[in-house]
């Protein structure tokens, strides 16, 4: 691909020195190995799908708590997903474990083939780990590196499919101007100026850019099909016996492992008659909302339920009141746990919310 990376990027590397966030994993000299591979390590996996303003406060505190790898090596899992809770995407926080262990066993791998080795680094983490952590000529291609490139070079195809042939094209950059300034200069320009609605006003490589001269940034690069989003109406339940909550404890596998969750049940409406609540049983109706995830989309009926002895159905626990506030859980419980310490409504919940209930505990 010609013309050379080299002289077409040579513009990024001023003007990010000029704009660059202080970020608080990022070096302050850039043309040196990063003082603290470990901090780039748990950045970038905080960053995989994630933004930067949410992922800075949760960076902060998990330095505070596991300073470096052999802290988080030897921190129990519960504590590591008690401190993740909230940032989603939760085999980030065991994979970031397992590499920690890895790291504090063996050391950190100074090549890109063996930081491809550690859990959850692919080939884009384990690049942004070796250019900013140990200077190494890697590039790494994210979403927003392709957009920047395709639209450099007026890539009319989908930039992915060019992925080896873009990371050969770009090293000559990294090597000339530093993998460390390199690589976090695309990703910042690609999250702040080479944004899906470009502000080529504001951008240090306009005058080279191919889409710009062709008055193709909005269709360069080609828009990904979006992902079918299932809805799904969602019962909620804080289900309450004296001093204590019924709760599903934490899988060992799947998404959620290592958290903790309140019981939870699709609502079908229409489904037949619904049934009486059972003697002794009151719930009230608290303020719902509107989960968001990547392929589903949850409308939220969350319930405040006060129950006489119950034993605990199949695949839940009693937990004591006062360890509610330390468990770990997703970020949707973690909201109907915030309910709890306020007010609550007094509407009634309707029959087919009971019944969704009632279902899911074995009692309808």
């Amino acid at each position: 691909m010609e013309p050379s990376a080299a002289s077409l990027l040579a513009p990024l590397a001023p003007w990010f020195d000029a704009v660059r966030r202080p970020l608080p994993w990022r070096a302050g000299d850039l043309d040196a190995p990063h003082p603290d591979p470990y901090a780039v390590l748990v950045s970038e996996l905080m960053l995989q799908q994630t933004q930067v303003a949410t992922v800075i406060p949760y960076f902060e505190r998990w330095m505070a708590r596991f300073p470096d790898a052999q802290a988080l090596a030897g921190a129990s899992e519960e504590a590591v997903h008690a401190l993740w809770a909230g940032l989603g995407y939760y085999r980030r926080a065991r994979n970031l474990q397992a590499a920690a262990r890895a790291v504090a066993e063996g050391g950190f791998p100074r090549d890109l083939a063996g930081l491809q080795a550690l859990p959850g680094l692919g080939p884009y983490t384990a690049a942004a780990v070796a250019a900013q952590a140990f200077q190494l000529p890697a590039p790494a291609l994210d979403g927003n590196a392709f957009r920047v490139t395709a639209r450099l070079l007026g890539l009319r195809e989908d930039p992915r499919r060019l992925a080896a042939e873009l990371r050969a094209w770009l090293i000559p950059a990294l090597e000339a101007h530093g993998p460390s300034r390199m690589t976090q200069a695309l990703m910042e320009l690609g999250a702040t100026v080479c944004v899906p609605a470009a502000r080529c006003g504001a951008c240090p490589l306009a005058e080279a850019c191919e889409a710009r001269r062709l008055g193709l940034q909005a269709v360069i690069p080609p828009a990904q099909p979006k992902a079918k989003v299932t809805e799904v109406d969602l019962v909620l339940a804080a289900i309450r016996h004296g001093d204590a909550w019924l709760l599903r404890p934490p899988a060992a596998r799947g998404l959620l492992a290592g958290l903790w969750s309140w019981p939870a049940a699709p609502i079908a409406a229409g489904d037949g008659p619904s049934p009486t609540p059972p003697m002794g049983w009151e719930a009230t109706l608290l303020p719902g909302w509107t989960q968001v995830y990547t392929h589903r989309r949850e409308r939220v009926r969350p319930l405040l339920v006060r129950a006489p002895e119950l034993a605990a159905p199949q695949g839940f626990a009693w937990v004591p009141a006062e360890r509610l506030g330390t468990l770990p859980m997703g970020r949707r419980d973690q909201r109907l746990r915030g309910l709890l310490e306020g007010p609550v409504g007094l509407l009634p919940p309707d029959g087919e919310t009971w019944k969704a209930l009632l279902g899911l505990l074995g009692l309808g």
